[in-house]
C-alpha cells in the first residue's frame, strides 16, 4: 500500500469518525429515551438513539465503497450484505420505538435477515477440526451460517449493558480484524472493519466513560450481525480468507458469559427468554464495581484476545482450538469468582 493509499483510507475514517460523533451529538437531543425498570442499570432517562448514528456511519461508509471502489466482493454479495443489515437496522428501530413487543417476533425478523443473506451466497463453506484439519461442509453451511449470525447478533445485543462495555469492544474488535485481514491480504474487509471503527468510536465517547447515549438495539443488534456475517466473508469470500475461528476469539468473553448465563438460568428452570440482571458483568457490577471498572476489565480481556489472535494466526489449522484452552480456563475462574461472591450477597 502506498502512502498516498494510506493517507486517502486514513481520511476516509476519520471523516466517518466525524461524520459518527456529529450525528450522534445530534441524537442526544433526540427525544427517544431509556425508561429506567428493574433491569436497568442506570437511574435516570438516558437517550437511546446512539445506534442510529453507528448504522448510518456505517451504511454511508459501504455505500461509498460500494460506489467508488474496485476493492469489494462480488456484487450479489455486496447486496445482499446491504439488504441484510438495512432490515436489521429498520427492525432493531422498530424494537427501541416499542413497537416489537415479543422476543419471538424479534427473533423471527433475525432469522428473516440471516436468510436475505443465504439467498445472496453468502454462507460458510468450510470448517477447521483439530486432528482432521479443514473439511467442507456442503448444505451444512446453511444452517451453520444462520445460527452463527443470530448467536452473535443476540450475544453483542445481550452484552450492550454498561457504559462503554460494548461500543468499546466493538471498536477493538474492529481494529484488529481489520489488522489481521489486511495482513492476510484483506482489501474489502479491512475497509469495512475500518467503517465499523471509526462508527463505533465516534459514538464512543459520548458513551464511556460517563453514559450520555446509549446505542439501543438498532446499534448492538446491528453490530452483532455485521461483525457475524464479515467473519463469514473474510473466511469464504475475501481475498484474505482468514479462519472463520478468529472472530469468535475475538469476542470469546462476550460469548462466554451469554453461554454460562444462559445455560444456569435454563438449569435453574427460568424462562430465559425474559429479561434480567444476571450476566457475569451485570452481577459485577451489582457486586460494587463501576461501570467503568468493568468495562475496563472486559477491554483488558479484548486486549488479550486480540494478542490469541495473533497465535491463532501463526499455528497450523489443525491445532488452532488450542489457543481457547487459555481463556476458556480463565473465564471459568472469573465465573466461578463472580457466582461465589453474588451468591454470598444474594443476588442469584
Amino acid at each position: 500500500m502506498t502512502l498516498f493509499v494510506l493517507a486517502t483510507h486514513l481520511s476516509f475514517a476519520l471523516t466517518l469518525f466525524l461524520l459518527s460523533a456529529a450525528m450522534t451529538w445530534v441524537m442526544l437531543r433526540v427525544r427517544i429515551l431509556d425508561i429506567p425498570n428493574h433491569r436497568s442499570s442506570h437511574e435516570q432517562p438516558v437517550p437511546n438513539s446512539g445506534g442510529v448514528a453507528i448504522a448510518l456511519t456505517v451504511m454511508i461508509g459501504f455505500a461509498l465503497v460500494y460506489a467508488v471502489s474496485e476493492t469489494r466482493i462480488a456484487e450479489r454479495h455486496m447486496i445482499g450484505l446491504g439488504a441484510a443489515t438495512v432490515a436489521i437496522i429498520v427492525v432493531s428501530q422498530l424494537d427501541d420505538l416499542g413497537k416489537l413487543r415479543t422476543f419471538k417476533l424479534k427473533l423471527a425478523t433475525q432469522i428473516l435477515a440471516a436468510m436475505l443473506l443465504l439467498v445472496f451466497g453468502i454462507v460458510i463453506k468450510e470448517v477447521t477440526l483439530p486432528y482432521v484439519g479443514t473439511i467442507y461442509v456442503g448444505w451444512w453451511g446453511y444452517p451453520i451460517t444462520l445460527i452463527w449470525v443470530i448467536a452473535l447478533t443476540n450475544i453483542f445485543n445481550f452484552m450492550d449493558g454498561l457504559n462503554g462495555l460494548a461500543s468499546g469492544t466493538a471498536v477493538l474488535v474492529a481494529a484488529a480484524f481489520g489488522l489481521f485481514t489486511f495482513m492476510e491480504g484483506s482489501l474489502f474487509v479491512y475497509i469495512l472493519c475500518y467503517v465499523i471503527l471509526a462508527a463505533a468510536l465516534g459514538f464512543f465517547i459520548f458513551n464511556f466513560p460517563r453514559g450520555r447515549i446509549f446505542m439501543g438495539d438498532v446499534g448492538s443488534q446491528f453490530l452483532g450481525f455485521l461483525f457475524a456475517v464479515i467473519s463469514v466473508i473474510a473466511a469464504g469470500y475475501d481475498a484474505s480468507r482468514t479462519t472463520l475461528l478468529l472472530m469468535p476469539l475475538l469476542f470469546f468473553h462476550f460469548i462466554f458469559d451469554t453461554s454460562f448465563t444462559f445455560c444456569r438460568r435454563l438449569l435453574a428452570g427460568e424462562d430465559v427468554t425474559q429479561g434480567h440482571r444476571s450476566h457475569l458483568y451485570q452481577l459485577l457490577n451489582r457486586l460494587g464495581w463501576s461501570h467503568v471498572q468493568v468495562s475496563l476489565l472486559h477491554f483488558a480481556m479484548s486486549g488479550l484476545q486480540i494478542f490469541g489472535g495473533l497465535w491463532l494466526l501463526q499455528i497450523h489449522s489443525r491445532n488452532r482450538l488450542v489457543v481457547f484452552i487459555p481463556f476458556i480456563a480463565a473465564e471459568a475462574v472469573y465465573a466461578m469468582l463472580v457466582m461465589r461472591a453474588a451468591r454470598r450477597r444474594g443476588l442469584i
